[in-house]
């Protein structure tokens, strides 16, 4: 069976060339790209200094996306035709977001932020995410049939799809971010669809009004404004509830709790909104949430897919710390004498410190496994705690001077936490 490969080619800027001659020049330059052990998924290439000026002058970046490690021997050139490759040619939306809003006695509201796709600011978002269980691919797969089925015109009744994602679990996994990756990847990878994107941010709290009974107009004002973009059939429209439990709050818990019946009436004209912008065939909703229990279960029940996000095992804090590193790297911030920092399969526990391994991976390893029960958030604050706490002034620390520091740094954070629920 023949694996598949997804190339993106990013573009510097709207090219003059075709997309077949783009596609031959990235194939040429690939063919002979020595590739160490494997080629990995979501990688990226960036550095094209060695290659002609004709290359360098339309390329941005190679990215190779979901495929399983192909083992190639050392040193020997990497035989792209023994792959179908499916292959993706846009540039990258520079603007940055803009806003959505509304008028008031008192000025404006904003209710919420609109991000053309795909976006610069979301580049790398997705290959920089870490989860285990092939998290990721199954929420783009998900994505891609809830897409594809609507613009087939599958009919509703028959297969229920009301394209709504959620994501849920604890705090600064994740959730957030990979929504908008999930939005970034879904414009690329279904161009042949829809000729471009956007990605419309809610702003939750602004839409509750200091006026009674007005919070559910104004939700009815901006679903209306969404359905309006929604009527370019060409556009992919990402919606995105983050923190979906202020907007969708349990209305059995508001009324036993006396809660204003304004609550009420923004669950209601969000459910119905809901139902309504199903109708537009382009339209994806992307909703998180840390707290499950707060939403209302009419929204979970419209929920076609509900994943759960957990904090992050040994395998995916070894990438994210890997990923840390290698960055700190690549800008000169530390250093790796003597030999290159490998990159170590890890995919399945337990984990075995092999003779072979380098000293720095097994060290990077027991950190890995000190940091457990850290969020993804704060696994990547630890490097710059690191350096500012433990580095001592050091310019251009050795690896293993760092690894030390990140050691130290692990443990302070696990302090902090413990003094801070022990002071509560």
């Amino acid at each position: 069976m023949c694996s598949s490969v997804d190339i993106e080619i990013v573009l510097k800027s709207h090219s003059y060339l075709s997309k077949s001659i783009l596609i031959a020049k990235v194939q040429s330059y690939l063919a002979k790209f020595k590739v160490e052990n494997y080629l990995e998924k979501n990688s990226i290439i960036s550095d094209f200094s060695t290659e002609e000026d004709s290359f360098t002058s339309l390329i941005h970046s190679i990215v190779i996306g979901d495929v399983s490690p192909i083992p190639v021997n050392k040193g020997k050139l990497l035989d792209l035709n023994a792959h179908k490759i499916n292959w993706y040619v846009y540039t990258l939306d520079t603007d940055g977001p803009t806003t959505q809003v509304q008028a008031d006695e008192d000025g404006e509201i904003t209710l919420a932020t609109h991000l053309t796709l795909p976006s610069k600011e979301l580049f790398t978002l997705w290959e920089n995410l870490y989860y285990e269980d092939n998290i990721k691919e199954n929420i783009l797969q998900y994505g891609k049939t809830m897409m594809e089925f609507s613009k087939k015109g599958i009919n509703a009744n028959i297969i229920s799809c009301n394209r709504v994602i959620l994501l849920h679990g604890p705090p600064g996994t994740g959730k957030t971010s990979l929504c908008k990756a999930l939005a970034q990847k879904l414009c690329v990878q279904m161009r042949d669809v829809y000729s471009s994107g956007v990605l419309i941010e809610i702003n939750s709290h602004s839409l509750f009004s200091k006026w009674f009974s007005e919070s559910g107009k104004l939700v009815t004002n901006m679903f209306s404004q969404i359905k309006e973009i929604c009527e370019n059939s060409n556009l992919l429209v990402c919606v995105l509830m983050d923190e979906v439990e202020s907007l969708a709050h349990a209305r059995d818990q508001s009324i036993s709790g006396n809660e204003p019946s304004d609550a009420v009436r923004v669950v209601n004209a969000m459910l119905t909104q809901i139902d309504q912008i199903k109708k537009c065939p382009n339209v994806l909703i992307l909703a998180t949430s840390n707290m499950t229990e707060a939403i209302d279960l009419a929204f979970v029940d419209r929920a076609d897919i509900k994943q759960y996000l957990g904090l992050p095992s040994v395998p995916a804090i070894y990438k994210i710390y890997h990923s840390c590193l290698v960055e700190l790297l690549k800008a000169n911030v530390i250093k790796c004498q003597n030999e290159k920092f490998e990159t170590v399969n890890i995919n399945r526990q337990p984990i075995q410190l092999l003779d072979d391994m380098q000293e720095h991976s097994k060290q990077l390893i027991k950190i890995c496994e000190a940091s457990v029960q850290l969020s993804g958030r704060t696994l990547r604050k630890i490097p710059f705690l690191a350096y500012a706490l433990f580095i001592n002034g050091t310019k251009n620390p050795d690896l293993r001077i760092f690894l030390d520091a990140m050691d130290k740094a692990v443990e302070k954070e696990h302090q902090q936490r413990k003094d801070f629920k022990t002071r509560k």
